[in-house]
């Protein structure tokens, strides 16, 4: 057998600690499943302040202890914690960092839970971070063979490694991977200086007349990935990429887009230890239980024949939330009942307050919304909306298949590889796709599930092929192992 990797997945959010998005899923399976392929993964992110160290486990490393981590003029203790990430079969080792002014404070990630307001120092909170990845791989006297920064709130680490700590990661390849090219993380130029980072660095990170993180770890990696090879496609054609970022790197380095895949022991209806009632494809008669259950936890009419569509995401353009809204009075005449699950209040939040008052028992909108409560909406909604204008990925449209709810899916990026538009004559198919990222066509689409779903028997069908879908993390198991021992081989 060939000799293991070690890895670094540097992230923002990783489940257990913290889901503020898909992303927390994917990178859960991630670190598992890279684990299971035999691999040497840990994972390093931030501890907001409203994580709890003994729910999760976190306990202080001696040698980890008020590290000293400058941002601009001045220095920050960081103390970095540690836990693990398990599943039934495999361990992987979690690295905390902890800061009282710029996390432990702060009662949210990268914005205000409670007011949705993003914080106004993002910049020196996720420079602090990034700095102490640096410093807490020094004082492990661990250098690992791959770093893989995942996101915007990751990429100064690139920049990093190859100058103030270039000697110690002279062995160490970088990947940059890009969660969404539409964030950044764009800061004014005066940031810039905050980073202690050498001119070249600064030049590098420079965009626009403002700070770019996203642009600085692109500039410095040895490899780019996004979550999905469509999306990749649409990055590396795009005008955008093409003209100004393209020339950061070497001609032949493309973006590589990997598929991902979910964990099957976290996404099982027959397990699922936050389902009070379990089912399978063999027999999903229980769905309908746990769409009763779903309806009454989000204060919607009980009737588990009726048609419950859950959209669970930001509440922004680029998710397509303005469509949905603009969709929801015609969907609630045709009887569907619509579950929208936000990670943070926004702008919108008067329009939706105002349909839900309209659309008493039709219409639930909810905020920061639990794990107990996601798995139930995952399993107990009939369909599940992807309405994205833009989306390199997602994961829940595959937890939503295992669990025999149906997507219905803008066709953009990544999310719909793997969804094969149902044919309702042939009884095939696994989704409803659909094109225009506009309230007319999410309507339109939502009358062939109206359809669909009325023919029990062509239902019953579109759900077993749903959750006979592979949908598992060995579709990214072999990709992520040929990137990061082809990078490796480069160094020996």
């Amino acid at each position: 057998m060939s000799k293991p990797v070690s890895v670094l997945l540097v992230t923002s959010e990783v489940y257990p600690f913290l889901k503020a998005s898909e992303l927390a899923d994917l990178c859960y399976a991630h670190s598992l499943g890279t684990r299971e392929v035999g691999h040497d993964i840990r994972v390093m992110m931030p501890k907001y302040g409203y994580i709890s160290e003994r729910k999760n486990r976190i306990h202080e490393i001696n040698r980890l202890r008020d590290i000293p981590i400058p941002v601009g003029p001045e220095a920050y203790p960081a103390t970095v914690k540690s836990s693990s990430i398990n599943n039934p079969r495999v361990k992987v080792q979690a690295y905390i960092t902890t800061n009282v002014n710029f996390l432990d404070a702060r009662k949210g990630a990268l914005a205000d839970n409670t007011t949705g307001k993003e914080f106004a120092d993002n910049d020196e909170r996720f420079i602090f971070y990034n700095r102490t990845v640096m410093e807490s791989c020094q004082l492990l006297g661990w250098f690992p063979d791959i770093i893989q920064c995942v996101g915007w709130q990751t990429a100064l680490v690139p920049a990093f490694a190859r100058t103030l700590y270039a000697n110690e990661f002279k062995k160490t390849k970088i990947i940059q991977t890009i969660t969404s090219f539409e964030e950044q993380g764009v800061f004014p130029l005066g940031s810039l200086k905050k980073t202690g980072l050498p001119e070249a660095a600064l030049a590098a990170a420079r965009y626009k007349n403002k700070m770019n993180f996203l642009r600085a770890g692109i500039a410095y990696a040895d490899a780019i990935t996004t979550l999905s090879p469509g999306y990749a496609a649409e990055l590396n054609e795009s005008k955008e990429w093409k003209t100004n970022w393209a020339s950061l790197i070497d001609k032949k380095l493309k973006i590589v887009g990997v598929p991902h895949g979910i964990d099957m022991m976290q996404w099982n209806p027959r397990t699922d230890p936050f389902l009070r009632s379990k089912f399978d494809v063999k027999d999903s008669s229980n769905k309908t239980r746990v769409r009763e259950q779903l309806q009454r936890a989000a204060g919607l009419k009980v009737n588990g024949s009726s048609i419950v569509a859950t959209f669970l995401g930001p509440l922004t353009d680029d998710y397509g939330a303005d469509a949905l809204i603009t969709a929801i009075p015609a969907l609630v005449k045709e009887g569907v009942q619509v579950i929208i699950a936000a990670d943070l209040p926004t702008d919108q939040k008067k329009t939706l307050d105002a349909l839900v008052k309209k659309n008493q028992g039709m219409l639930s909108v909810l905020y920061s919304v639990d794990e107990e409560f996601v798995h139930n909406a995952i399993a107990g909604s009939t369909v599940w909306l992807k309405p994205s204008r833009t989306e390199a990925s997602g994961q829940y449209q595959r937890c939503a298949m295992v669990y025999g709810t149906i997507p219905v899916v803008r066709v953009t990026g990544g999310i719909a590889e793997g969804l094969t538009d149902v044919n309702e004559k042939a009884g095939t198919g696994n989704a409803f796709l659909y094109k225009k990222a506009d309230a007319a066509d999410l309507v339109k689409t939502m009358s062939r599930v109206i359809a669909a779903h009325a023919e029990h028997e062509l239902w019953e069908k579109l759900v077993g092929n749903a959750m006979t879908t592979p949908v598992g993390w060995a579709l990214s198991a072999k990709p992520y192992d040929e990137i990061y021992r082809n990078l490796v081989k480069d160094t020996k």
